[in-house]
């Protein structure tokens, strides 16, 4: 008898530990609750509305509406020189017209130094530079660098004469080459204002040159005094120095001259 009230006590005892653990425990998990802190609202960035290209523009292309939409862009990141739509909320319908000097990826913000306003001309005269003029020349495959020229390069155009002297008839004839103009730009070949689809290689019939006026009349009287021939300049030293030079050739002899001084004579070709 004293065995099976002994065994009761010892259920009581445990019985009671675990209903006191029990309430401690929930004791606990309610006051965690109430003294969890309230979450902080996350800050707001900065926007603005940007007038940007809806779809990839080319060069020469004139912009519609449909081209063009207004994007959110982080105010801290947006240039001055973005169209943004608080300041011209009709800029959409102001630009339309325009023709792209340059070309605008999609996503692009628009940029009005990279626009012009035709006013009826045409594309050549629109995106050409003030103070400049667009001539062209002919050109082969020999005489353009094999092709390989291409719209927006920058070229030296040679001038190859063939001199013989009417009085001296037995004297061999001088051919002479000279740098007619330095670092011009290539406006167009043929029709071709841009590249197209990736193209190394251009072959055309003619080039159209950006010059200044006063380079207008070299060009002209170099067409009809002889052969000219366009040289690609590398992209690295379209800012380079520039020398004034010119070969002579008389019979087998080579004749280089800078600045109107003979240098290394009579190199043997």
């Amino acid at each position: 008898m004293w065995k099976v009230k002994r065994m009761n006590r010892a259920r009581i005892a445990v019985l009671a530990i675990a209903l006191g653990a029990g309430g401690i425990a929930a004791y606990l998990v309610s006051g965690s609750d109430e003294k969890q802190a309230p979450a902080q609202p996350a800050a707001q960035l900065a926007t603005v509305d940007v007038l940007v290209a809806k779809s990839e523009i080319p060069l020469g292309q004139k912009l519609k509406a449909e081209d063009l939409q207004w994007q959110t862009w982080p105010a801290a990141t947006a240039s001055s020189v973005f169209i943004r739509k608080n300041d011209r909320p009709n800029a959409t319908t102001e630009i339309t017209g325009s023709i792209a000097r340059s070309p605008f990826i999609a996503g692009e913000p628009i940029r009005e130094q990279k626009l012009v306003k035709a006013d009826g001309s045409g594309f050549m005269a629109a995106i050409l530079p003030s103070g400049m003029r667009a001539v062209s020349t002919e050109i082969s495959p020999e005489s353009g660098a094999g092709g390989f020229i291409l719209p927006n390069d920058r070229v030296d155009v040679i001038l190859t004469r063939r001199l013989k002297d009417p009085l001296h008839p037995e004297v061999p004839e001088i051919v002479r080459s000279n740098v007619l103009l330095s670092n011009i730009r290539v406006l167009a070949i043929d029709q071709a204002p841009k590249e197209k689809d990736g193209q190394s290689t251009l072959v055309g019939k003619t080039v159209t040159l950006e010059l200044k006026p006063e380079q207008e009349s070299a060009l002209a009287t170099g067409r009809q005094a002889g052969t000219l021939s366009l040289v690609l300049r590398s992209i690295t030293d379209a800012n380079a120095i520039e020398v004034d030079s010119s070969i002579e050739t008389t019979g087998n002899n080579i004749n280089i001259v800078r600045f109107g001084v003979p240098h290394s004579a009579a190199m043997q070709r």
